[in-house]
């Protein structure tokens, strides 16, 4: 059996102030380490559910483990919270590993009748909680590995068949120990696919899908009061972005201008010596350096073959780049010549040569830029708008490259609010004329400024069908799909609903601890042609445009190959120029950051509402202010220097 992975998770306020108060999670680790697994993460939060579900579920999102163990809050204590953290992550819930690790307890105390255990998978991870007594503890994983339970259920949830453990069971355990294991195999199968293990095939692994959404059938009444979307990091929810996109596959395209902005699939090698002969690298005369000063006839390619020496008392004119003739080492620059005379067309028939090269002078010998088969340009290269990667390639001969192409994307606007600047329909409703739409243009001009191309899906009305037809042309037509609007608490935000209900997506994240941009939401879609990426931002303008750059960004170019370190946009360290005060959330402060010679200043661009999008007018950068903690300060002051994300080209002070 390969060794199982586990992660151990202690849920205790006390632990999570004083990391010696925890028993329970070392005896796990002890105990599996005993059984010959290995612990490969472990962490200590407080009895907070969205603090226990975020562990949690960025564990099983990441793949690290196989079986979480959680220790503590699974009592009756008012901040006994584990069960429901963590209940509406479970995909399939495992009622037979919650029945035995109760009847193994109450055979040692009826106080165990007070325990609340759940137990479940969470992608491809078996979770089960466990009280927060060391001395209990050890009785429920003596329970769980001496009956084999855990075992088999890893080896099914890997997609295994189950017969090594059946095997091993009827060589090491009593029968009754085999027969329980077989009666959980059998339950299982049930609820997944019973001919699996009847026929001796492979068990299959569903694929992952965890619904959190509120059912956008059902009355307002039932929609959600709070949020079942833990509220994650800044730094979670990038990592999970560049974990989860996937470049676009490569495809061969002509060496033009049109490779702005994709990235090498291929690395690029000289096809040929460049200059493939030897070459002037100025303007003048090819002579023999053994040449002195003098008259000289002159010889053009008009009057005399490359390969024919040039005869004594002549030279050869030749222009940059040009090959020189055989019989001549050297070339005299124009300068460095004075005109003789003339033939009747005012053709040059004699030069003064007014000084003497040596060998070499002027002149580029054959693979002296590039030689054949030296590499040119690395596989993972960006080419930049500059030209200098293009130029690279045209330079050494390549007509065609291989490269991630830059990803198509959709975008769209949501609600019944919102008028098209362009063909606005009166809205006239009590009074209410409706709002423009900001979020489309000012998006579409950030990618399209770019060089990606877009697909604009309109403004779709809060109706759900709308919703999923305007997705599923998106997700046809593009590589990754932007949508602003419905993604809070109203009963019309159905994006998350259909994401989840209709299109069979998974939900990586659904708020971030951020401002603006909390509900950002970031999930990916399965489709004929892959896994499509999707981010639901806010519908605030300020909001919408600032996660953009600093999460739609990164995926854009994790998606058209770029290196995962280059995916981000650049920080650099600015000096702020006014006070900004601190919330507790980390906030995006937009700004005009200005060169000087003292360094990069940062100047705010006024009130910073995430509906007031004229915050961005003039912003090319935002400067990301750390959250307020309790006993620190109120506001960053002016002078003190923090971190700004660039969105644009940075301005010289005036």
């Amino acid at each position: 059996m390969v060794k199982i992975r586990v992660a151990v998770l202690t849920v205790s306020d006390t632990a999570s102030s004083d990391a010696s108060a925890d028993k329970s999670g070392p005896t796990i680790k002890e105990i599996v380490q005993q059984n010959d697994h290995e612990c490969v993460e472990s962490r200590i939060v407080p009895d907070e559910e969205e603090q226990i579900r975020a562990a949690v579920k960025g564990w099983a999102e990441q793949g690290v483990a196989d079986w979480i163990i959680t220790t503590g809050g699974t009592g009756f204590g008012v901040r006994d919270r584990t069960p429901e953290a963590l209940t509406p992550l479970f995909e399939r819930e495992a009622p037979g590993i919650v029945h035995l690790l109760l009847a193994s307890s109450l055979q040692k105390t009826p106080f165990a009748a007070l325990s609340r255990p759940v137990a479940g998978t969470v992608k491809n991870s078996l979770v089960v909680t466990l009280p927060g007594s060391a001395k209990a503890v050890k009785e429920n994983l003596e329970a769980l590995f001496q009956a084999g339970v855990i075992n088999h259920a890893i080896d099914l949830i890997r997609g295994g068949s189950g017969q090594g453990v059946h095997a091993q069971l009827a060589s090491s355990t009593p029968q009754s120990s085999i027969q329980g294991s077989q009666g959980l195999q059998h339950s299982h199968s049930h609820h997944h696919n019973p001919h699996h293990h009847h026929h001796g095939d492979s068990h299959s692994v569903p694929t992952p899908r965890t619904t959190l959404s509120h059912d956008p059938s059902a009355p307002v009444s039932a929609r959600h009061r709070v949020s079942p979307y833990p509220a994650i990091t800044l730094e979670a929810a990038l990592e999970s972005i560049l974990r989860e996109v996937q470049p676009l596959d490569p495809r061969e395209i002509p060496v033009s201008s049109d490779l702005r902005g994709t990235v090498l699939a291929e690395d690029i090698f000289a096809p040929q010596n460049v200059p493939p002969t030897t070459t002037t690298n100025v303007d003048g005369y090819a002579v023999r350096s053994s040449d002195p000063p003098g008259i000289y006839k002159v010889l053009t390619p008009r009057t005399h073959d490359l390969a024919t020496p040039v005869p004594a008392g002549h030279i050869f004119r030749v222009n940059t780049g040009a090959p020189i003739p055989a019989g001549t080492d050297a070339v005299l620059m124009v300068e460095d010549t004075r005109l003789h005379s003339t033939d009747a067309d005012g053709e040059e028939r004699e030069v003064e040569a007014l000084a003497q090269v040596d060998a070499g002078e002027s002149v580029r010998k054959p693979g002296s830029d590039v030689k054949k088969g030296e590499l040119a340009l690395e596989k993972g290269t960006v080419v930049h708008a500059h030209g200098g990667e293009i130029g690279t390639m045209a330079f050494v001969g390549r007509q065609k490259v291989t490269v991630h192409p830059k990803p198509v994307v959709a975008i769209l606007s949501t609600g019944n609010e919102l008028l098209d600047i362009q063909t606005p329909q009166k809205m006239d409703v009590d009074g209410w004329g409706g709002i423009w739409d900001t979020n489309r243009p000012s998006l579409q001009a950030a990618l399209e400024g770019m060089g990606y191309k877009v697909v604009d899906l309109g403004i779709v009305p809060d109706s759900l069908d709308k919703h999923i037809e305007a997705l599923k042309r998106g997700l046809d037509q593009a590589d990754i799909v932007l949508t602003t609007g419905g993604t809070s608490m109203g009963a019309s935000d159905l994006l998350k609903p259909v994401i989840e209900r209709h299109l069979s997506g998974t939900i990586h994240f659904g708020r971030v601890k951020i401002k603006p941009g909390k509900p950002t939401t970031f999930a990916t879609i399965p489709t004929a042609k892959g896994s499509v990426p999707m981010f639901a931002l806010p519908g605030n303008p300020a909001s919408a445009l600032v996660t953009f750059h600093v999460f739609v960004l990164p995926a854009l170019r994790k998606l058209g190959g770029w290196p995962t370190a280059r995916s981000q946009l650049p920080r650099v360290r600015v000096q702020l120029q006014s006070n900004m005060p601190l919330d507790p959330r980390v906030e995006f402060h937009r700004v005009s950051i200005q060169a000087s010679a003292e360094g990069l200043k940062a100047y705010s661009t006024g009130g910073q509402r995430s509906s007031r999008v004229a915050s961005l007018a003039g912003a090319n950068g935002v400067v990301i202010l750390p959250s307020k903690v309790e006993g620190g300060p109120s506001e960053m002051k002016a002078g003190e220097f923090v971190a700004a994300i660039v969105i644009g080209e940075l301005q010289v002070q005036r």
